[in-house]
């Protein structure tokens, strides 16, 4: 068997993390892995979720098997907060824990293959680095249409051009908010043009929300994607708390579809509980019992949420600020505008290895950077760093 074991190289995001982890220079910087940091550089466990820890810990509840959904209390809380607590479509999905978003979207992806085979998947460009692996892994064929024009805002028109493409039965996959890896987000008049598109081409929507709360406030955040679900029958969410609860290792995710059609509400369940059960059977526990408990009192969790959310707008306006000072283009200074833990410098691939090399500053070679890993007393060192690469 293994004789046919093929050579692949590792991830080329963990190695350049690993090349950082080795450089001895004690002013490098981190901008690499999308996670969020505080000011000493940790990313922290939130007091929120210390403390839910520590009543589930005092219940001492049985670590007997669950169900294939998941925990169902986690299931309809994350439905309430995504949708809206009041939203008359509360009935008509079906939703399903999963292993973190990730696992949400391999699991709509093995969905999408099982009931639409031939569907074309359409994906931002540039998009999140695994949602063409993951659409693909499950068999999916991925089209791309471009997001971000050469000024770092959206380019709308450039969006529906290549979408024009598009045929009925597809879908388009979107980010609810804080777009990875440009932060670039539809204004509400945008998202309801691509409603539209949907509606005029019969284009499933397909939304992932991995973010909800670090762009702006959680309602704010999901006020896109709660127009597609007022206007069409059919849609796809993933997402996820690893973010905005920091539950990153403990893996928790949700995956919904929505439908007018109650009928088909049994069988969608059945469907993707026989997804989960041929792949990891069940969700960990674990991770959505901590959150129940903040979905039960939210507002201790999102004041915290937004102190997170606050640092990290903190940190784009810091960098906005000195690229102004120092004259930088205004393709860097939109950095300000935009929205979340990502944004893509207009760098080349051998700026960035410039900006590595000669500046200990670690970033994707397609220029994405995590603003979330900067700490305000580095914005200054960043932004003259950026200034004497761009002449490389």
């Amino acid at each position: 068997m293994l004789e046919n074991l093929p050579q692949v190289g590792a991830d080329p995001l963990w190695e350049l993390l690993a090349e950082f982890q080795a450089d001895k220079r004690k002013d490098k910087i981190d901008l690499l892995v999308g996670v969020y940091r505080d000011e000493t550089g940790v990313t922290p466990v939130m007091e929120n979720v210390k403390s839910a820890e520590n009543q589930l810990a005092n219940q001492a509840a049985s670590k007997a098997y669950g169900m294939l959904s998941g925990n169902g209390t986690f299931n309809r809380n994350i439905a309430k907060f995504i949708l809206g607590a009041d939203n008359p479509r509360l009935h008509n999905q079906r939703t399903i824990q999963t292993v973190g978003a990730s696992g949400a979207l391999r699991v709509l992806a093995d969905f999408i293959k099982r009931l639409s085979p031939n569907v074309v998947i359409w994906n931002t460009n540039p998009g999140y680095i695994n949602h063409q692996p993951i659409m693909e892994g499950a068999g999916l064929q991925v089209s791309s249409f471009r997001w971000q024009d050469k000024g770092g805002e959206l380019d709308i028109n450039a969006c529906f051009a290549d979408l024009e493409d598009a045929v009925k039965g597809d879908v388009i996959l979107l980010h609810a908010s804080c777009h990875n890896p440009t932060g670039i987000d539809p204004s509400l008049e945008q998202w309801q043009q691509f409603v539209d598109f949907c509606k005029r081409k019969k284009i499933t929507p397909f939304i992932d929300i991995a973010y909800q709360g670090f762009g702006e406030t959680p309602e704010q955040d999901a006020a896109g994607l709660r127009l597609f679900v007022e206007q069409i029958d059919e849609v796809l969410i993933t997402a996820s708390c690893s973010k905005n609860m920091g539950l990153y290792c403990e893996r928790t995710g949700a995956a919904i579809v929505m439908t007018n059609d109650e009928e088909k509400l049994a069988g969608i369940s059945t469907l993707l509980e026989r997804i989960t059960r041929s792949n990891y059977s069940m969700p960990p526990n674990h991770g959505a019992a901590i959150a129940n408990i903040l979905f039960s009192n939210q507002e201790p969790w999102l004041e915290e949420l937004a102190s997170y959310r606050d640092r990290v707008n903190g940190i784009r306006q810091g960098l906005t600020d000195a690229l102004t000072k120092l004259g930088a283009p205004s393709s860097m200074q939109v950095i300000g505008t935009q929205k979340g833990m990502f944004s893509m410098l207009p760098l080349t691939k051998d700026q960035m290895i410039a900006l590595r090399k000669d500046h200990g500053i670690y970033g994707v070679p397609n220029g994405r950077i995590n603003l979330a890993g900067l700490k305000q007393s580095q914005t200054e060192v960043l932004a003259k760093a950026l200034i004497a690469v761009l002449d490389k």
